[in-house]
């Protein structure tokens, strides 16, 4: 490196967008793998063995078995799929009632738009955990409970972003035009403004799903999620604290990191959709 700064030379750096499409490429790989393993692995992994209970990480069981002799490594990638799905389904359906409020915020009036306002700022007013707690708890729990959980508590935000998007379509000239030709309200919503919000709702999904990845995990945790015969992430980490005092760090360490290599991987890709479609960094470096 020396030499090379010595006679001028520097290494070359990628482009803006090639750093996008890098860790886009990456973040996809990780998650294509997680499924791939998912389908691969054999669900006897999750059976009960004691006689190979409490073994450390090895080329047999790479994260090692808990203390009923079951594979560690099968159970996270089953726990991430299973986290993954929930996220997939809290977050589609947030961002369903995240665009439905939008949509009438914006083009139904100001009366319908002063009560959204005023519906978003109440869910926002109060922290994510404690109203998908609440949600969770009246509906007992379970998958259900904290999918609905999520898709009431994480539409706000996305909601005002839509809600400005459409007030500033509402003033494009193709759609001054359709309405002064007297195209209704709806054909309005369906032809000119729901085409152009794909990319947000894209991306806001994508946004969306580690949160309530993160959130399903922490629900379940505390043992108001899913069931603790399912091999969830936040059921692993759970049963894995009563024996950390005993040596047993690879109980909690590996999950641990799996889930925060499956979060970080959807938050990467969120971000980098986001820098995609926002015009300002068309030309950035």
């Amino acid at each position: 490196m020396k030499a090379m700064k010595r006679v001028g030379m520097t290494l070359p750096r990628l482009h803006y967008r090639h750093r996008l499409w890098l860790s886009s490429v990456v973040a996809v790989l990780v998650l294509v793998a997680i499924y791939i393993l998912s389908v691969c692995l054999n669900v006897t992994g999750l059976d009960t063995n004691l006689a190979q209970r409490n073994l450390l990480p090895s080329l047999q069981h790479p994260f090692g078995t808990d203390w009923l002799g079951r594979d560690m490594f099968t159970r996270t990638i089953k726990g991430l799929i299973l986290s993954l799905k929930v996220g997939l389904t809290a977050g589609a359906s947030s961002v369903i009632i995240a665009s439905v409020m939008g949509l009438l915020g914006s083009v139904m009036g100001k009366t319908m738009n002063r009560f959204i306002n005023w519906l978003t700022d109440l869910f926002l007013s109060v922290p994510h955990l404690v109203t998908l707690l609440l949600i969770a708890f009246v509906l007992g729990g379970g998958a259900k409970g904290i999918i609905i959980g999520v898709a009431l508590t994480h539409w706000p935000s996305l909601s005002r972003v839509i809600c400005a998007e459409v007030l500033q379509i509402q003033t494009a000239p193709y759609v001054v035009i359709s309405r002064n030709f007297g195209k209704s309200r709806w054909w309005i919503a369906t032809r000119h403004m729901i085409p152009h919000l794909i990319p947000q709702l894209l991306v806001g999904l994508i946004l969306i799903v580690p949160h309530a990845i993160l959130h399903e995990a922490s629900i379940t945790f505390i043992g108001m999620g899913l069931s603790p015969h399912e091999p969830a992430i936040g059921i692993i980490l759970s049963e894995s604290m009563r024996y950390l005092s005993s040596g047993l760090w690879w109980l909690a360490l590996f999950p641990g990191l799996c889930l925060l290599l499956l979060v970080r991987s959807f938050a990467m890709l969120g971000e980098n959709l986001k820098q995609w479609v926002n015009p300002r960094h068309a030309h950035d470096r």
